[in-house]
């Protein structure tokens, strides 16, 4: 059998459990969800003592151990040849190193070379950088690497602060160190860096009056009103970089190149099953629910061949709405209501409640999805902890509520299972987010269809989802909302997307996940455990990187992946 790169994740047990303690998140555990999704193989260790007998080509170490033993066992795995790759940690390494470190800075934004990810500046939450000092104690007999640039603004202008990844030699392996908290990075774009207790800031320019005295998922978004948006070419502001999913693709870019270098190859799964790049989504909210919005909202996605998920608002429709939208495929969802104004009600009985007369209203006992009116949203994992224990295994909550901040503002477009808060011991939530871009394109108050292709590009650009929200009461009331609907579809299928539901997606999602690979024949083929001998379904695609000592191999059968060459093999599994 050939040997795979193995990859580790130390997150130090004893050093957890001290900051739990404290009330103190460890958001490095995050760094699971990120290999998970990308379906690149790991191990967990707990201690750095497992080093030794771990034969690990590549340890992330997410979250160090604290004492003194404990690092040596790190250092000590390098000088035998091992990487070691760092977010903003190791500290206690600096001046062996030849190094000094500095403050914690943030928020800032990191320019990368292409050879690591996006050259676009990035920004991030919070960084460490280190300076070389070059002391006579200095363990460094090689001179250490830098690459890319940190600084406070988007502006090339301002000052540096330091590098964003810098590589050390050590015996006969290595420590690279990115400067960036990136596990707290894409906790902190993507859920925000504390629980949603107040109105958040609302932009300058009036165009995202967030501060409504109404909680909700975007008065925790952590992006900067004036350097992270843009402006189309008819005025609209939206957010145009998915930073999360950016920063995600530049480590794993980085962990495959070092593994290809190794001579070793380090196979993933792929997002999506077999022929499919980068997926659309649309979804409605049956806000006022006026059956005549519904039949002609019904007889526009008929006309456009695609299926969408309704999240459905007490008091609903009429019966036949719901048998229609099911015959024609559609997903059947919930839209829970927290609008005080409305009846509604922030709290668990009140959304079990409302869930209830869902499943009567319907016949239905089980729906896979949930999206909160008015993207209401309290605390931190409340609304999760909810959907976990009633059966909703998908959310669409964190989007925009306002014109003026569309598009990226959680930096993301994959879907994921959020991480919970310390006094969860920052478990993941088994439900999967899946956020969405906009709503109601060309409504008469909101923003126009301009914005549709910057969408799709940043979308397309990291294999995502571009999920675009229409309510059936605009669909019927306005000729170009409808028109608007209509585009969504050309030109997402213009642009290769291929138009799933919120059900689809966490199917797939799911399934792929419980693929696991195990090890690669004498063929070349990857091994895999948790596959289905029952009847195949749709076909999952493993990628495996080319070294460059393999024997010749079908060119037509490779693609570049995270910017590396690799080998394509198919996997028929039941989903």
């Amino acid at each position: 059998m050939n040997r795979l790169a193995q990859v580790g994740v130390l997150l130090d047990r004893e050093a957890a459990q001290a900051r739990w303690a404290k009330g103190e998140n460890v958001f490095e555990k995050f760094i699971s969800e990120v290999l998970e999704h990308a379906g690149i193989p790991f191990q967990w260790l707990h201690a750095g003592e497992e080093l030794a007998s771990s034969q690990l080509d590549v340890v992330i170490v997410a979250l160090e151990p604290a004492s003194t033993d404990s690092l040596k066992q790190l250092w000590t795995y390098a000088e035998g040849g091992g990487l070691l790759v760092s977010f903003s940690g190791l500290n206690h390494f600096a001046n062996r190193l030849g190094c000094e470190v500095h403050p914690s800075t943030g928020p800032g934004y990191a320019t990368l070379p292409d050879t690591l990810g996006d050259t676009r500046p990035l920004r991030y939450i919070q960084a460490a950088s280190w300076s070389s000092i070059h002391t006579s104690d200095s363990d460094l007999s090689d001179p250490a690497e830098s690459f890319g640039v940190l600084r406070e603004s988007s502006s090339s202008e301002a000052p540096r602060l330091g590098a964003a990844l810098q590589r050390f030699p050590i015996g006969r392996g290595a420590l690279h160190r990115w400067a960036i908290n990136l596990p707290a990075t894409w906790v902190g774009l993507q859920q925000g860096t504390q629980p949603v207790t107040q109105d958040g800031i609302p932009a300058p320019d009036g165009t995202g009056a967030i501060d409504d005295l109404l909680l909700k998922a975007d008065d925790g978004f952590e992006l900067d009103w004036s350097m992270d948006r843009a402006q189309t070419e008819t005025g609209y502001s939206y957010f145009p970089h998915p930073y999360s999913d950016l920063w995600k693709e530049a480590v794993i870019k980085h962990l495959l190149n070092e593994t290809v270098k190794l001579g070793l190859p380090l196979p993933f799964i792929g997002y999506w099953p077999d022929g499919i790049e980068q997926v659309a989504m649309i979804s409605h909210d049956s806000d006022r629910n006026v059956d005549e919005t519904a039949v002609t909202t019904l007889e526009v996605l008929k006309e456009c061949e695609v299926r969408s998920s309704w999240c459905m608002l007490e008091p609903g429709y009429s019966p036949f709405i719901y048998e229609q939208a099911l015959a024609d495929g559609h997903e059947l969802a919930f839209h829970y209501n927290a609008m005080e104004d409305q009846n509604g009600k922030w709290g668990e009985q009140e959304f079990i409640r409302q869930f209830d007369w869902l499943k009567q209203a319907t016949g239905l006992e089980q729906f896979t999805s949930n999206k909160n009116h008015y993207t209401r949203f309290e605390g931190w994992g409340e609304l999760f902890q909810w959907c976990e224990r009633h059966g909703i295994q998908a959310d669409q909550t964190r989007g925009p509520s306002k014109k003026g901040n569309i598009g990226y503002l959680f930096g993301t477009c994959h879907p994921y299972f959020p991480i919970a808060y310390w006094d969860e011991q920052n478990r993941p939530y088994d439900v999967l987010e899946i956020g969405f871009l906009t709503q109601d394109l060309d409504h008469n108050l909101l923003a126009d269809s301009s914005v549709l292709v910057p969408f799709l590009e940043q979308a397309k650009r990291v294999n995502g989802v571009a999920h675009f929200l229409f309510h059936q009461f605009h669909i019927h009331n306005q000729l170009n909302v409808r028109d608007a609907l209509r585009k969504v579809v050309h030109t997402a299928r213009e642009y290769g997307f291929t138009f799933m539901t919120g059900k689809e997606i966490n199917d797939w999602e799911r399934a792929r996940r419980k693929l696991r690979i195990t090890g690669m024949n004498a063929s070349g083929e990857v091994e895999l455990a948790g596959m289905s001998t029952d009847k195949q379904n749709r076909e999952a695609v493993v990628w495996i990187p080319v070294i460059d000592s393999e024997a010749s191999f079908d060119m037509t059968q490779t693609d570049y992946k995270f910017g590396i060459l690799c080998r394509k093999q198919k996997v028929a599994f039941n989903r």
